[in-house]
């Protein structure tokens, strides 16, 4: 497969009342064409800041990006707002979390559809455009769409607002999609069928999909590798298969035990990660997680773990792979 999306020591800082927020240290990744790839973690881990970063939607006076993100030859952090405006939507498309504030209110939903599409392809006349947006949402599966395009946001179900956003991303048929949380706030029902279309559609369009989730089970079932994130950093990436079946860092492998299990005896407590994530107003000296961890060594806490290669496609960054250590 080739290689699509390329990011490299990708790094996001946040300033706010005179302190830095380290949200993203060093994380590094490829997305190659037609695959899924996900991004786990806990909330506050950096996957949403990732995600935002390259395509650049993060507020310049408050954040600063530092690294390589390579679409082809390109590295988009050195585009101006300009140049990233013919990125987005055409060649990038995102779907953000929420889709009831997401959504503008105050415009039907073919509007919202069409406005993206339109500055790409400026030529487009206005029935045109409207044709255009009742394909999208058929597309999408929402019924009656030829009805549908002139409603407002707040007249559908949680679910067709979802579809409703996945049509916005999709309208300019994008070689990346970007699915920030896609199935949150929904019944499983609903989610089973989001990514259900999700795949039908990459299936015919050839989309490349980068989901971020905290749901392993959309996981498992969704993607070809997984990027496993913590505080801001990449500790383990792989083949959903590796990672479920052969987990080798610590983080990962305290995610999945607190799997709830539908075995599980009433009077067996759940499995949990104790302790909280680390501040990251700080940047750590050793290993993120080591505080948190059960085996955790001396070295730990002094220096950070390098990236050991356990098979092909699979990384951990953990001194328990570590010789010396």
């Amino acid at each position: 497969m080739n290689k699509l999306l390329d990011v490299k020591d990708l790094k996001v800082d946040f300033s706010s009342h005179g302190k830095k927020i380290y949200a993203v240290s060093g994380a590094s990744f490829s997305l190659y064409e037609g695959e899924t790839l996900g991004i786990v973690g806990e909330s506050g881990c950096g996957k949403s800041a990732t995600a935002k970063a390259i395509t650049k939607l993060l507020p310049p006076r408050t954040s600063s990006i530092s690294g390589e993100v390579l679409y082809g030859d390109k590295n988009l952090l050195d585009y101006s707002e300009n140049q990233m405006q013919r990125v987005r939507g055409k060649e990038i498309g995102i779907i953000f979390q929420d889709p009831m504030t997401s959504l503008n209110p105050t415009l039907r939903i073919g509007t919202q559809i069409i406005e993206g599409y339109k500055r790409h392809h400026p030529e487009i006349s206005k029935s045109a455009s409207i044709d255009y947006a009742i394909e999208m949402l058929e597309l999408v599966g929402i019924p009656q769409a030829a009805s549908r395009v002139f409603e407002y946001p707040h007249t559908l179900s949680g679910g067709m607002r979802q579809r409703v956003m996945i049509a916005i991303a999709l309208a300019c048929r994008p070689k990346i999609l970007i699915a920030d949380e896609p199935t949150t706030a929904l019944d499983v029902t609903i989610q089973a069928q989001i990514l259900k279309l999700m795949k039908d559609i990459q299936a015919k369009t050839g989309t490349s999909i980068l989901l971020i989730t905290h749901d392993l089970s959309v996981v498992a079932g969704f993607c070809d590798r997984v990027i496993v994130m913590y505080a801001g950093k990449v500790v383990e990436t792989g083949p959903v298969d590796d990672i479920f079946y052969r987990p080798q860092h610590p983080y990962t492998q305290r995610l999945l035990q607190s799997i709830p299990k539908i075995n599980l005896s009433s009077s067996e407590p759940l499995a949990s990660i104790e302790g909280m994530p680390p501040q990251l107003t700080e940047v750590s000296q050793g290993c993120s997680f080591a505080a948190r961890c059960p085996s955790a060594m001396k070295i730990c806490l002094q220096k950070s773990p390098c990236k050991t290669t356990i098979s092909p496609g699979h990384t951990s960054s953990c001194w328990l792979h570590q010789r010396e250590a």
